[in-house]
């Protein structure tokens, strides 16, 4: 198996990572302590083509592969966790599932200017009491003479204050499952422009950690949206849900080996200059350990993830591939962080120093686009199923 990278892909890493040490990480901490929106580096990635790298460049992206993508991915959240996960969504929750099912005039009239960055998408599928079970989704949409009709909320929605689009996922049937038992919900999934009547936000949500990148509830009370807001069928909004985490997954896997590169780089270089008892801390073989198993957990966590971009680009199905390295990742990414605190001491809990900043933002990764628990529940699935 040949593990190279070909001179497009070492080109995209590169810049990624040049892009990310000259114009993200010297304003990382102050985007967390002040929790701003980073809307001066957001048009810089879009001129990299980093907020539509999958998307073809017919419709407004960089035509690059999935595995690019998560190359650039790495790059840009080792420097800021929250600018990573604002082009994980732009990229993979909303780019992705537009092309994949979206009509010709979607893709041509949403897509392409949310692929260049000129607009910015986001992804409305959790609800305040249905989370990652949507059989008890209950923001509903309902049929009208030319169009429907949405009403409901979510919440938690990464770039929500900021999206021009939300892909939002509605029940739009109830299917009588039999006697005693609860009907089974089948959704659709709408794109939504910001200003539609009807559709209004809170404000941002305050959260432990990627305090750059805003969330917020999303309301919709009688949104009125034409038929051709539709994304797939009508009914098959589960699927399109789906196939949508599945790339998602693979976004967010990378965005916790950034997270854990940031945190495994301080630690090797306070490493090297903090000293106890007459030497450097490197010196001593507890601090050895510990730096020996961040970079072996990083790397495996790495060749998951790489494996599971490359089944993407080949087509090739990957729910449990992708599932497995977000599980491995993000978990990985959080035990990392937790070490260089330890390495650090003291001032690893001081917000002096970034290994802080990598442990809360460590932490979001294990929840989001699935928690770990629903990613073992998708690998066992898969194994059982073989």
């Amino acid at each position: 198996m040949d593990f190279s990278l070909t001179e497009e892909q070492t080109l995209i890493l590169q810049t990624a990572r040049e892009f990310s040490a000259r114009e993200i990480a010297p304003k990382a901490a102050e985007l967390d302590k002040s929790g701003r929106w980073p809307s001066e580096i957001i048009p810089k990635l879009a001129e990299l083509g980093f907020l539509g790298m999958a998307i073809p460049e017919q419709y407004g992206g960089a035509g690059l592969d999935v595995l690019s993508y998560a190359l650039a991915m790495e790059e840009v959240s080792a420097a800021c966790a929250s600018c990573g996960v604002i082009m994980s969504v732009n990229n993979s929750l909303f780019c992705d599932p537009l092309y994949k099912f979206g009509t010709e005039e979607q893709k041509r009239t949403i897509l392409a200017p949310v692929a260049r960055g000129e607009k910015l998408g986001c992804f409305g599928l959790t609800e305040p009491m249905s989370g990652s079970d949507a059989q008890t989704m209950v923001t509903s949409a309902e049929k009208t003479k030319d169009g429907w009709v949405i009403n409901g909320a979510k919440n938690w929605i990464t770039n929500g204050p900021h999206a021009d689009f939300i892909l939002v996922f509605a029940v739009t049937e109830k299917v009588d499952a039999g006697p005693g038992r609860p009907p089974k919900l089948k959704h659709t999934a709408f794109v939504v422009p910001k200003g539609t009547q009807g559709y209004s936000q809170n404000p941002h949500d305050h959260k432990l950690g990627i305090h750059a990148a805003h969330s917020c509830t999303v309301f919709f009370e009688n949104c009125h949206v034409l038929d051709s807001a539709v994304v797939g069928g009508v009914g098959d909004g589960f699927k399109v849900a789906m196939a949508t985490l599945d790339g998602g997954r693979i976004g967010i896997a990378s965005q916790a080996l950034g997270i854990a590169k940031s945190a495994l780089g301080s630690s090797v270089s306070y490493a090297k200059e903090r000293k106890s008892f007459g030497v450097v801390i490197a010196e001593h073989q507890a601090i050895q350990f510990k730096l020996a198993d961040m970079a072996v957990e990083l790397e495996a966590a790495r060749l998951l993830t790489w494996r599971a971009a490359s089944m993407k680009d080949r087509g090739v199905r990957h729910s449990m591939e992708s599932a497995e390295a977000k599980l491995y990742a993000s978990e990985m990414a959080t035990r990392v962080a937790h070490r260089a605190i330890q390495i650090f001491g003291g001032y690893g809990y001081s917000t002096e120093f970034p290994v802080e900043r990598n442990y809360r933002d460590a932490r979001i990764t294990e929840i989001y686009e699935g928690t770990s628990e629903i990613q073992r529940i998708v690998i066992a699935a898969g194994l059982l199923r073989s």
